[in-house]
């Protein structure tokens, strides 16, 4: 498809710009419990465990399949570009395959893959310069990154601002644009004595800028994981936007509040405040 043609150039002429996002979900995939394309072949990882002290349930990567991993997102981003869109974001969050890599617990390689924290890195530095060279300089690459993950709500990667930015800036280093950086909710300080949040961390720490996300307009936190839960929507979201005023982040994302309600954010825009829908889990089925 020709860049700007199609569906593509309809969003652009309508005043959008659009950013897919790049998956690979390693041993988070287990083919043996899902409907998932081409079951018959094992799922990856470093070490190939699923959760902290866990079997190993798979044979970890070899060299040769992590190359293939690299080039594989660098001939996805290359197909986002050919297609038309504005960038791409790769999901390097929540425990998929190049959190991974990042985090101790399942990452328990001897090789030039594993190690300290800064070793680590290595996996995720050769993925975005391989999609970096792929795509050229002018390509917007995104990355999303979290401290929890799926496993364990409770992880961190860095327990410091010093050891949070030794992990994240040779990733900026590489051509990380911007960071989407996940929280579970975005009000929660990130370390102790500073008002930041993870994006706002983030932000200070590797100079590039952030997104925010994490339960934005809703009134209270909830876990998706509570079958049947329901919360009422945040209709003063002044806060929010003074934080974006005084430069702790760039740019908010929104999540569970757009399943319920696809036009929130023109409903915010409008000050339509009181016609809001709350969320509820339920809006997680039409996914499935």
């Amino acid at each position: 498809m020709r860049a700007g043609s199609g569906w593509s150039g309809e969003v652009h002429e309508a005043g959008a710009r659009f950013i897919p996002q790049l998956w690979h979900v390693g041993v988070m995939r287990d083919p043996r419990t899902g409907p998932y394309p081409n079951p018959d072949l094992p799922s990856v990882s470093p070490s190939g465990m699923f959760k902290p002290g866990g079997k190993v349930v798979y044979e970890p990567m070899t060299k040769a399949q992590i190359r293939d991993v690299v080039d594989s997102f660098a001939r996805a981003a290359v197909s986002a570009r050919e297609l038309g869109c504005d960038g791409v974001e790769i999901h390097g969050a929540h425990g998929y395959i190049l959190d991974q890599f990042l985090w101790s617990e399942l990452n328990k390689r001897d090789d030039e893959y594993g190690g300290d924290a800064i070793q680590r890195t290595r996996f995720g530095v050769e993925l975005i310069e391989g999609i970096r060279a792929a795509v050229g300089p002018d390509f917007p690459l995104v990355l999303r990154i979290s401290q929890w993950k799926q496993q364990d709500y409770k992880a961190r990667l860095a327990e410091t601002p010093e050891l949070l930015k030794a992990i994240f800036q040779p990733l900026a280093d590489a051509g990380v644009d911007i960071f989407h950086c996940s929280e579970r909710r975005y009000w929660d300080i990130e370390f102790p004595g500073s008002p930041w949040n993870f994006a706002g961390w983030i932000k200070h720490l590797t100079g590039r800028p952030t997104i925010t996300v994490g339960s934005v307009g809703l009134a209270g936190a909830m876990s998706v994981t509570e079958l049947g839960a329901q919360t009422a929507v945040s209709t003063d979201l002044r806060p929010l936007a003074d934080r974006v005023a005084r430069g702790e982040f760039d740019i908010v994302a929104v999540g569970r509040a757009l399943l319920t309600d696809p036009a929130w954010a023109r409903k915010v825009k409008e000050g339509r405040f009181d016609e809001l829908l709350p969320f509820s889990k339920s809006a997680l089925d039409i996914l499935t």
